[in-house]
């Protein structure tokens, strides 16, 4: 699975944009929001994400991998647990958000080590 990451203004015109531009692709968001001027989408394929984008004239969207991990969400705490996990194992991370299975998708600088850190 891949996080992409798209630079938006007007968050309203310019993710109806990229959802008709994805989902016109065959390609489906399994996850994902937009926060500040950044929109972030959990995808399976990113490469066909970025051609289908860069298609229609957007520009400066990224594709990165991701680590998924299970959300305890009956247990209070749990997302505190994993991010003091992730922080002791000095993992940046730069994105997280939930996908449609209440998975946690963290997009950060050291797959193999948040992937440690989170057992």
């Amino acid at each position: 699975m891949n996080d992409i990451s798209i630079p938006v203004q007007d968050i309203a015109a310019d993710v109806a944009r990229i959802g008709r531009v994805l989902g016109s692709a065959g390609v489906g968001l399994e996850g994902g929001g937009v926060w500040g001027d950044v929109a972030h989408y959990l995808v399976e394929d990113g490469e066909a994400a970025l051609r289908a984008l860069s298609t229609a004239g957007i520009t400066g969207a990224e594709s990165r991998g991701v680590v998924l991990a299970a959300l305890p969400a009956d247990r209070p705490g749990a997302l505190g647990r994993m991010m003091t996990e992730l922080a002791a194992a000095r993992v940046s991370v730069h994105a997280q958000y939930s996908d449609h299975d209440n998975r946690k998708v963290f997009v950060v600088d050291d797959i193999e080590g948040a992937r440690r850190a989170l057992g």
